[in-house]
């Protein structure tokens, strides 16, 4: 249940998605990229920009905790997922194995915070959610 309400206030508060042309102008409304201090040849990135829809941005940090774990599709979701497309579903897959894999990779050896890299997870979900919303033309 707590997944259903979580896309419901997703959709409800970023609306027509298919308006970002590009995941990543979606990424940038959601504030998540990294700004950035840029002085003639010197370029240095700092903190995400945390611009755009605060709801929206906190929804997919949360979501993004999900994928610390490995990879699977437990008979819940298997159930869920009957009767979706088979496209939606490749993507819901690829998604899970990618961001499990971005969150070992992050995690393991490179000594950065679990929050950052829950952030960097939640840039990449936010993608997967715009490649469906192409798929399917999700609306409100």
């Amino acid at each position: 249940m707590q997944r259903f309400v979580s896309a419901i206030t997703f959709v409800a508060e970023i609306g027509d998605i298919t308006r970002f042309a590009h995941p990543r102008a979606l990424m940038a409304y959601l504030g998540l990229v990294p700004s950035e201090f840029s002085s003639g040849a010197s370029r240095r990135q700092g903190a995400i920009t945390k611009s755009g829809n605060k709801q929206s941005r906190r929804i997919l940090v949360e979501a993004a905790w999900n994928n610390r774990f490995k990879a699977q599709v437990s008979r819940v979701l298997e159930v869920r997922q009957e009767g979706q497309p088979k496209i939606i579903r490749d993507i819901s897959w690829r998604a899970q194995l990618r961001l499990a894999k971005r969150w070992r990779s992050l995690g393991m050896g490179r000594k950065i915070h679990q929050n950052k890299i829950c952030v960097a997870v939640a840039r990449e979900l936010s993608g997967f959610i715009w490649d469906v919303a192409r798929q399917v033309k999700i609306s409100p």
